[in-house]
């Protein structure tokens, strides 16, 4: 094992192998999502990841070549070798300055796949105590990584029996390759997995309101987790592609990535990085459910864009957006290229906004990330005070939920997806969460519907495996 200097990480970045061998091909697969979870399903490694955006699906496996961030140490392996430097209280830094070693290292248009927990937002925004010690961020460099649209993949591997055996399995027929059984879970049991808990977290809503009318804070998104029973096992892959074909995501994901699973939907990015430096964000606020009823969502529609709270609630969030953005963006780049226009999620609609701006000269994705992070529709404002609200009223660590799943390069770019929508796991352990905007005009009772609505972006596209 080796510790501590800046010129480590050089010798790590030198250590990853490159991706020597490039293949595409036609595949009987139309539905990129059907492909990503064939080769999800073949177990290639340890670790995978199938990460879609904006039409493209991409996978990634690999276990030799990973990153992790805790608030004390950072750890890198490849190549059977260990590095590892002390955090410093700087725990994204660091993490940001082992991925800039894989450019400086030679390996152009690298990508890397991976997580960042909520409670990095600790270390971010002033009280490093709340943290914990367990991994805030994990990354992995893979062996191979496949580029998906309809009928098409791209390969890039680190040799060819990577990309001979990535080859085989796209090269299969749909209906021939048939994939563990799995059961899906009854619309009584969902509702019911849908209401569990209500009544505390009624509770801990009426606790926030009192908060933030005494002056303590303007907004905190409170959440509640839903477990799932302990019986079954959660079929994540089953339950991505079920419930992809049911949701309008901006982004989706499925990963087995640093101990932790999650198959989500979610509704907006955490922040999007161009290699040109052009950066956005997409702050998502105020609810109203979605259903099969045409005139009923027009109505709820004009009820969203016309209520008082759920307006309030939006125009903060953008106005935070803006302010985050600002802070690492040229002057006179950030603007407001959308404002409040609802977009559908499932089985919710959403008042949405973007805003965008160019990175400053010698500014990198990373950082625009430490100062957009975690998103404020997740979390509340001011940011700090929120935290402090949601470590008093939420029960333990969020972990991945309102955190982020993301894919990058080493060409500065950075898709970041917020962490809604998603069903989690680790261990034997599965479990969902939700959460609604509290502001000093939250009546209990809405932000528990709100809560169930989202739930239903989910729950009832749960799949167990069967036996």
């Amino acid at each position: 094992m080796t510790t501590g200097s800046p010129y480590d990480w050089e010798e790590w970045g030198r250590s990853v192998p490159e991706l020597r061998c490039t293949s595409s091909m036609e595949m009987p697969y139309e539905d990129p999502s059907a492909a990503a979870v064939r080769l999800t399903d073949a177990g290639l490694d340890d670790e995978s990841a199938v990460y879609e955006q904006e039409g493209s699906w991409y996978f990634a496996a690999g276990s030799a070549v990973t990153l992790t961030a805790s608030a004390v140490s950072v750890t890198a392996r490849a190549d059977g070798r260990t590095w590892t430097a002390e955090a410093g209280k700087r725990p994204l830094e660091v993490f940001a300055a082992a991925l800039d070693a894989l450019g400086d290292a030679g390996h152009q248009d690298r990508r890397f796949y991976g997580w960042s927990a909520f409670e990095l937002a600790h270390i971010l925004h002033g009280d490093p105590a709340a943290a914990g010690t367990r991994p805030l961020l994990h990354a992995l460099v893979p062996c191979v990584e496949v580029s998906l649209t309809p009928g098409r993949a791209e390969i890039r591997a680190v040799d060819e029996a990577w990309a001979r055996k990535v080859g085989e399995l796209l090269a299969e027929s749909p209906a021939s390759a048939t994939r563990p059984a799995s059961v899906g879970v009854a619309p009584d049991r969902a509702e019911q997995l849908i209401t569990d808990g209500t009544a505390a977290y009624g509770e801990a809503v009426a606790r926030t309101v009192a908060d933030i009318r005494a002056g303590l804070l303007e907004k905190a998104v409170v959440s509640r987790a839903v477990a799932l029973p302990a019986g079954p096992v959660a079929d994540f892959a089953a339950t991505y592609l079920a419930g992809r074909r049911a949701n309008t995501p901006a982004r989706s994901f499925l990963i087995d990535l640093g101990g932790r699973k999650a198959t989500g939907f979610s509704p907006e990015t955490v922040l999007e990085v161009r290699q040109d430096g052009r950066v956005s964000t997409q702050p998502l606020a105020g609810t109203r459910a979605l259903g099969p009823d045409p005139e009923e969502n027009d109505r709820r529609r004009d009820e969203l864009l016309t209520d008082p709270k759920e307006i309030h609630e939006h125009a903060v969030s953008v106005r935070l957006a803006c302010d985050e953005m600002e802070a690492v963006c040229s002057p006179g780049s950030v603007v407001v290229e959308e404002f409040m226009v609802v977009r559908p999620r499932g089985s919710v609609q959403h008042l949405a906004s973007r805003v965008t701006g160019r990175l400053r000269s010698g500014t990198g994705p990373w950082a625009a990330f430490a100062s957009l992070f975690p998103a404020i529709t997740a979390t509340g404002s001011r940011k700090r005070a929120a935290l402090s609200a949601l470590v008093r009223y939420e029960e333990g660590p969020r972990g991945l939920y309102g955190g982020a799943v993301f894919r990058g390069g080493t060409d500065g770019s950075l898709d970041a997806a917020l962490v809604l929508r998603t069903l989690l796991g680790e261990g034997d352990r599965a479990w969902l969460r939700a959460g609604a905007g509290v502001t000093g005009q939250s009546v209990p009772a809405r932000e528990i519907e709100e809560t169930c609505e989202k739930l239903r972006s989910v729950a009832p596209h749960l799949r167990y495996a069967e036996g």
